[in-house]
């Protein structure tokens, strides 16, 4: 999976998301089958099962946001929660619709992680600009991603430096909570401007340079007869996944 071109693999995984997004309420079957094929990429990824497993725990917050759906779906009562003085009614409806919700974007984040860990981001980058994606969203993205680690570097030395200012003799730094907010709203200003001035001398150091808005790289290959077999199995499958997943329903 590694070799395989950024542009099909940026495609596969775009389908596969629209693909779990156009899945309906309650399609367990399917659900299974497009699990099924998230084991299956992250076999041949050789990265091992719990890798993704990991890392698409990170969509768990995002899951409270589908929380009132138990409640205010309409329904059979499957369950009466006390809240103080109120009962909240649970509706087999409602979980039925929470619980999809869950395992879809459950699935979605996996195969994003794995985009991610076979694939370095200038690779998507211009696989995202092959596929039409506005050039400026690129530009955007590379560099936000290309100084995340500048401003990273910028606050980390901020903060060494408030530790050696507010330095103790009995050892601890700092005296008290509203100390530390007032100090760490001064810093995050600070970063502010630091990033701001640090965007205007990098914008003007590329118009220097010849930066005309895009950033240019090396022709891309056509892809091989493989790469277009792969990519057409895939949007396949995952086509067929979807007319049978409403079939079935």
């Amino acid at each position: 999976m590694h070799l395989l071109d950024a542009r099909v693999k940026l495609s596969l995984v775009l389908a596969f998301v629209l693909s779990v997004s156009l899945m309906p309420i309650g399609a367990w079957p399917a659900y299974v089958l497009l699990f099924a094929l998230v084991l299956s990429a992250s076999a041949t990824s050789e990265l091992g099962l719990t890798f993704t497993l990991k890392r698409s725990l990170l969509a768990l917050p995002f899951l409270l946001a589908a929380l009132p759906l138990l409640v205010t779906t309409k329904g059979s009562i499957l369950v009466h929660v006390p809240l103080g003085s109120w009962f909240l009614s649970i509706t087999v409806s409602g979980l039925e619709r929470f619980l999809s919700i869950a395992l879809k974007s459950w699935l979605a984040v996996q195969m994003a992680v794995l985009l991610t860990a076979t694939t370095p981001l200038p690779d998507i980058l211009v696989a995202m600009r092959a596929l039409g994606v506005p050039r400026l969203l690129v530009a955007i993205l590379g560099l936000m991603w290309r100084y995340l680690f500048v401003l990273a570097d910028e606050a980390l030395r901020m903060m060494r430096a408030r530790d050696a200012r507010s330095a103790s003799m009995s050892g601890r730094s700092g005296s008290t909570i509203a100390w530390r907010a007032r100090v760490t709203g001064g810093m995050v200003g600070s970063l502010f401007l630091r990033g701001y001035e640090r965007s205007e001398r990098i914008y003007h150091a590329m118009l220097a340079r010849g930066y005309d808005g895009t950033i240019r790289s090396l022709s891309l290959k056509p892809l091989s007869s493989v790469e277009r077999l792969t990519l057409g199995i895939g949007l396949g499958i995952l086509t067929g996944l979807v007319l049978m997943a409403h079939f079935l329903r």
